[in-house]
């Protein structure tokens, strides 16, 4: 079995590890979103495809979902002795090992999914992760504050004003110009089907789709999604400040309809939205809290039993 999926940061990481452990013997594709990459101190840093490598490979730090398990902020705190900043952003002593290994190797000339193999090496997370593109692509949010209209990284929104601040608009700037990296269509076009996790809509599943040729290659293929919102808010993060920055309502139904039917075939929704129907896509309900292990197996598994029934259905009709 080959199964593509797409991913964000601590929900798709934690999606990634339930469904490898419900069919270890699958071959399994992670992309990963980079539209959060951001450089700083001088590195090139990753988060999303870091907490899917951590959270893989058993280095995370399980409480609060990111970042090194042991971690230790000793460079932080000499950095801010410097004044040196942003101090919003906390990287620790293990993880700068990581951003220090990946801009040598870029500054190197080697491309972002060359060195995320090469990271992955170390870790082995049991799944090969590919970032959605070699290419830069940022995402920014266009904010107004005492300060006026203006353009952040969406990482400063996110991590330094919680959202707080309602975004006006969010873009994934030079998504448009962008190319899939190697092995990302290739992998699209061998997968038995392709599942979306429940990471963020708008700024995880969505810049990843905003690469051009990524959206087309994956409607091709038999598509089943899982929810990130559970009873009308996130099951975690600030979601639901992104959908409403481009007018999306925060439920399972809209989530749905905002991937649309001509990408999603099936819908796995929370008990709490059993009610839930989308014209066109098959809506399943079932528990989708990754409270433990088992539970989070379970999901992966659910998610995979209807993508097999509607890949079959496809085929016979």
């Amino acid at each position: 079995m080959k199964i593509v999926a797409l991913a964000g940061g601590i929900g798709g990481a934690r999606f990634l590890r339930g469904l490898r452990g419900a069919v270890p013997a699958a071959e399994i594709t992670v992309i990963g979103n980079t539209g959060d990459d951001i450089s700083l101190f001088g590195l090139r840093v990753c988060p999303d495809l870091d907490t899917v490598m951590y959270t893989l490979g058993g280095g995370i730090n399980e409480e609060q979902g990111w970042g090194r398990a042991g971690e230790t902020f000793t460079v932080k705190e000499e950095l801010g002795a410097y004044g040196v900043g942003p101090g919003w952003f906390g990287l620790g002593d293990r993880d700068f090992a990581t951003h220090i290994v990946r801009t040598q190797m870029l500054a190197a000339g080697y491309k972002l999914s060359a060195v995320t193999e090469a990271l992955c090496d170390r870790w082995k997370p049991g799944v090969r992760l590919i970032p959605m593109t070699d290419d830069q692509v940022e995402t920014h949010v266009v904010i107004e504050d005492e300060r006026g209209r203006r353009a952040i990284h969406f990482q400063e929104w996110w991590v330094r004003l919680r959202a707080s601040v309602p975004a006006l608009s969010i873009a994934a700037v030079g998504a448009e110009e962008s190319k899939p990296a190697p092995g990302v269509l290739e992998a699209i076009g061998a997968a038995d089907f392709v599942l979306l996790p429940p990471s963020n809509p708008v700024v995880s599943i969505g810049t990843i789709l905003a690469v051009p040729g990524i959206r087309d290659a994956i409607a091709a293929k038999t598509v089943v999604g899982v929810s990130p919102i559970i009873g009308g808010a996130p099951v975690r993060g600030m979601a639901d400040a992104c959908l409403t920055a481009i007018g999306v309502e925060t439920s399972a139904r809209a989530v749905a309809e905002l991937y649309g039917l001509g990408l999603l075939d099936g819908w796995l929704v929370d008990e709490a939205d059993a009610d839930v129907r989308v014209e066109g896509i098959e809506v399943r309900s079932r528990p989708l809290l990754m409270s433990d292990p088992d539970a989070t197996a379970a999901i992966g598994q659910a998610a995979v039993d209807l993508a097999m029934e509607l890949k079959r259905a496809e085929e016979a009709g």
